[in-house]
């Protein structure tokens, strides 16, 4: 049984979710503000955590860097912020997925079981041993750690490699720059976007036809990075 952490201060919101939730097999743990949450995902390890952004003790976006210091558990901030620039912070911080109030629970219900399905996908994808992407400029042998474009062997940095690595892995999916800084460099270089600029120009210039236009390492401007198959 798949189970959720809901961080929401309107009580009336939370047995809404609960009935919801419940009747569609979750098991729901529940917090009414920031420090409550913490203590909780660390003590229950949740499978997937739902967040409101304006809690009483502290900004939501706090919470998610907190999480994001030692868990990977998918979050899907439900907010009534609705700007660009609310949804990015919460983006950069680690945040998984973003839902404005007011929301259709249809559509919150199908992007928490999107959301749980990409947290098995690693798992998944290593059951079936697919292990080799190729695309029509490069190839990449995931167990032995090797790039190529065409015949060509690509000598790749250890960073370099493991920013693509994360990138591959997940085909088609917006990779926060927060998560990426995290992954790679660690939670005290949450604000580093150069890093990333700077790397993914140089892995972009080792593996696309056309660095300045690529095909398959893309950019998504104030948010994070897509690998395109």
């Amino acid at each position: 049984m798949t189970r959720v952490l809901v961080v929401e201060d309107d009580p009336q919101l939370v047995r809404a979710l609960k009935i919801n939730l419940q009747a569609r097999k979750f098991e729901v743990e529940e917090a009414s503000d920031g420090g409550s949450a913490l203590r909780l995902a660390a003590a229950r390890k949740p499978d997937v955590i739902v967040l409101d952004l304006g809690l009483p003790d502290m900004d939501g976006v706090d919470v998610i860097k907190s999480v994001r210091g030692w868990s990977r558990v998918p979050i899907l901030v439900l907010s009534a912020r609705h700007t660009s620039e609310d949804k990015i912070r919460a983006l950069d911080a680690g945040a998984d997925d973003y839902v404005t109030k007011p929301f259709s629970m249809d559509e919150l219900l199908a992007r928490l079981r999107a959301a749980t399905r990409r947290q098995e996908a690693p798992a998944a994808a290593q059951a079936d041993e697919v292990t080799v992407v190729t695309t029509d400029e490069f190839t990449v042998d995931l167990v032995a750690k090797k790039a190529k474009r065409g015949d060509r062997p690509v000598r790749l940095t250890p960073t370099e490699w493991h920013l693509l690595e994360i990138l591959i892995t997940h085909p088609g999916r917006l990779i926060t720059q927060g998560q990426l800084l995290l992954e790679v460099w660690g939670p005290t270089y949450g604000e580093n976007t150069n890093y990333l600029r700077v790397y993914m120009a140089q892995l972009r210039r080792k593996l696309e036809a056309d660095p300045s236009h690529p095909r398959y390492l893309i950019t998504e401007p104030g948010m994070g990075y897509r690998f395109e198959p």
